[in-house]
């Protein structure tokens, strides 16, 4: 009779779990708000910008910057929800939430022309950690699957 081995749940997952959870559920919000085009929540988010301006900014965004950005987004809360409930399918969703974040924040770095008044570390510097914490949440639950965590 053969005997299945878990491996036992370290304390950490729970906290990068809760933490990702979080993180996720903001850039959801913030997705939501954005696509629902409520000038009042993007004119507090980004102070120094025009919500119109920002508005339209998003609206030139090519088809596949948009699409990433929902891909990121969506995904990195399933990937936090996942990771929680110690599935393997979590890694797949944190994967996929890392391809959505490089293809909508690397137009938006590389590519995409600079929204007025939007200057400063939080516009320059916030998409390379948005990145950064998508790249650690993927080798997160790459390294937990690795070790018999996620199931």
């Amino acid at each position: 009779m053969q005997q299945v081995v878990s491996a036992r749940t370290p304390a950490h997952l729970w906290v990068v779990g809760t933490l990702s959870l979080l993180w996720s559920c903001f850039g959801c919000y913030d997705y939501l708000m954005t696509r629902m085009r409520n000038t009042d929540y993007i004119a507090s988010s980004m102070p120094g910008v025009d919500p119109n301006a920002a508005l339209a900014w998003v609206d030139s965004m090519p088809m596949y910057a948009q699409v990433g950005w929902g891909l990121g987004v969506w995904l990195g809360l399933a990937g936090s929800l996942l990771l929680l409930l110690r599935n393997r399918w979590a890694v797949w969703c944190y994967a996929l939430s890392l391809v959505g974040a490089v293809l909508s924040l690397g137009y938006q770095i590389a590519l995409a022309p600079p929204l007025p008044g939007a200057e400063g570390p939080m516009y320059t510097v916030m998409p390379y950690v948005i990145i950064a914490v998508c790249a650690f949440l993927a080798w997160y639950a790459w390294t937990m699957e690795k070790r018999g965590v996620l199931r």
